[in-house]
């Protein structure tokens, strides 16, 4: 049998035990939730949890497919018949896949690989040379004219490196297939030759596990 104990106090207040360990109740059962775990582990790391393309994916599709073009023959036949190295550039990679891929986080790792490599020159993409020439015209207008760095000395790209990213998705009783695949070109600015194209392709089987109570 319950019993409410209720004590009066002087200024007309009236404090009820049953009243309050409800109040703790409630308290005990909400500080009975799930805790959030944070674990920091080294980035190289593969954490593949979802089976979506992930920051592994984009590192190691880079570096290989870098290191192939890389290899190819254009690279020498240009060094030869120019005596210098090619200029290179990084256009756009286009989304075609049927989930939100961050494009602009695989363009970084393939500018790093192809500037890392030392075998090219390696200049920004159209939207970082609009920023560096909003520089140069406010360095035309405040700073001093022995520091100004001049329009027109720019250095002209040649060749681009472009391609798309697609995905094929297979799913049935659980279990899911998930096809990446990454074409890139490398494509001459002057002639518009592609003299060198690359592929890599992606395959994971994601599957859930079903727990029976």
């Amino acid at each position: 049998m319950e019993h409410d104990m209720s004590v009066s106090f002087g200024n007309g207040r009236v404090w009820s035990a049953s009243v309050s360990l409800l109040c703790l109740g409630f308290l005990t059962i909400a500080g009975c939730g799930s805790e959030t775990k944070v674990t920091r582990i080294d980035s190289g790391v593969v954490t593949d949890l979802s089976g979506r393309w992930n920051d592994t994916d984009s590192r190691m599709v880079a570096e290989s497919m870098v290191k192939e073009a890389l290899e190819y023959p254009w690279l020498n036949n240009f060094s030869q018949s120019k005596s210098r190295q090619p200029v290179v550039v990084v256009g756009n990679v286009i989304n075609n896949s049927h989930e939100h891929i961050n494009v602009q986080t695989f363009v970084t790792d393939l500018q790093r690989e192809l500037t890392n490599s030392q075998k090219v020159t390696f200049v920004a993409g159209k939207g970082e040379r609009e920023e560096v020439r909003d520089e140069r015209k406010e360095q035309a207008m405040y700073a001093r004219e022995d520091t100004q760095k001049g329009p027109g000395r720019e250095i002209g790209a040649d060749y681009m490196m472009k391609g798309t990213i697609a995905t094929i998705l297979d799913e049935a009783d659980g279990t899911k297939a998930m096809f990446y695949q990454v074409d890139l070109q490398m494509v001459d600015l002057e002639s518009n030759a592609k003299v060198w194209f690359g592929q890599k392709k992606i395959k994971k089987v994601v599957e859930k596990k079903r727990t029976v109570f």
